[in-house]
């Protein structure tokens, strides 16, 4: 066997003849304002109307795990209650400052 130890297969020009070419980069053309405008009023509406769900949920759930702390029945609703109201605060707060 020629130039290799241990029975491997001498490779002429080293390791670096096995990589490919490297890739050329081509520009991507940008895509017009009303696009991106349309878009980021999309994510913008839709954070707003995930906002109150995931605060009830999220107000619920601590609720039930005071509940299982303290042994009580009640703090539930109250953790959907406060919940609720955080997640119209929020809610609010959003879409006063959304941009025209």
């Amino acid at each position: 066997m020629s130039g290799g130890g241990m029975g491997r297969p001498r490779v002429e020009g080293g390791p670096c003849n096995l990589l490919p070419e490297p890739a050329t980069l081509v520009p991507m053309t940008p895509r017009p304002d009303g696009d991106r405008d349309a878009w980021g009023s999309i994510a913008r509406y839709s954070e707003i109307g995930f906002i109150i769900p995931a605060a009830v949920l999220l107000g619920f759930g601590l609720g039930k795990l005071a509940d299982y702390f303290f042994h009580t029945t009640w703090l539930y609703l109250a953790g959907v209650i406060f919940g609720a109201v955080v997640g119209f605060v929020q809610m609010i707060r959003m879409a006063t400052s959304a941009p025209d």
